[in-house]
């Protein structure tokens, strides 16, 4: 009987090899036990709204294009609201009423100055969409914006409102990841770096979906293939009137 030498260990078995998300954003990765979880950081993502990304997005189709292709069983969305004198702290255990807040503001606008009847609605449009994203199946995670004015608005008719919501994002992604397999991180803001590279190195599948010009370069390598450009997205989640 032939002696089987040392080193033959017989056939070698494939390398399976890793499934670049970015390469295709048609195609779907393989199922997990655990979900997908997507978090978005609206104030990056979407920066400059229709006119800076190019299209309408149509938040239906986006939800079901992170279901196909990645699994993903919640989004969590992430931005503010200017709630005027509305009485909330961001201390309470719940999330801001948006129907009282309407109601609040509606009230409000009865008595307002001229000046202030076209920023409550655009408030009231906000909450209108926000509302509609919690109707679509989306976990709304809203907190109160500061208002801030710049030095040469004396008048102070231009508002800039700015509800950073970095912490509470990464809080989340921490506190949840026993949750779940991997992530979508819908950002492109290099703060995420550090978190996103703890939950990679605790073999959480790490999937990066942003615009690609306004990706920190950190973002980018921690993702590697698993980077999805979402102006490659635009044919597929586009809102089409």
């Amino acid at each position: 009987m032939r002696k089987k030498p040392e080193n033959d260990k017989g056939p070698e078995k494939p390398v399976k090899k890793p499934f670049l998300f970015g390469k295709n954003p048609e195609k779907t990765i393989s199922s997990t036990k655990k979900p997908f979880y997507a978090f978005i950081d609206a104030s990056n993502l979407f920066w400059g709204g229709k006119e800076s990304i190019g299209f309408g997005v149509d938040y239906r189709k986006l939800k079901k294009y992170l279901l196909n292709k990645f699994n993903v069983q919640k989004i969590f969305f992430y931005n503010g609201v200017r709630i005027f004198d509305f009485e909330y702290s961001i201390l309470d255990p719940k999330p801001i009423n948006l129907k009282d807040l309407t109601e609040h503001l509606n009230k409000l606008k009865e008595g307002a100055s001229e000046k202030d009847i076209p920023l409550i609605d655009k408030t009231l449009s906000r909450i209108n969409f926000y509302q509609r994203l919690e109707e679509f199946g989306y976990d709304l995670k809203i907190k109160p914006a500061k208002v801030f004015y710049d030095e040469e608005d004396e008048n102070q008719e231009k508002p800039i409102l700015k509800a950073n919501c970095d912490v509470d994002m990464t809080f989340d992604m921490m506190r949840y990841m026993e949750q779940y397999a991997g992530l979508v991180a819908m950002t492109g803001d290099g703060d995420f770096a550090p978190v996103l590279q703890y939950l990679n190195a605790h073999e959480r599948k790490v999937v990066v979906l942003s615009r690609w010009e306004r990706t920190a370069k950190e973002i980018k390598k921690i993702a590697g293939d698993n980077f999805v450009d979402f102006s490659r997205l635009r044919e597929i989640i586009k809102l089409r009137h």
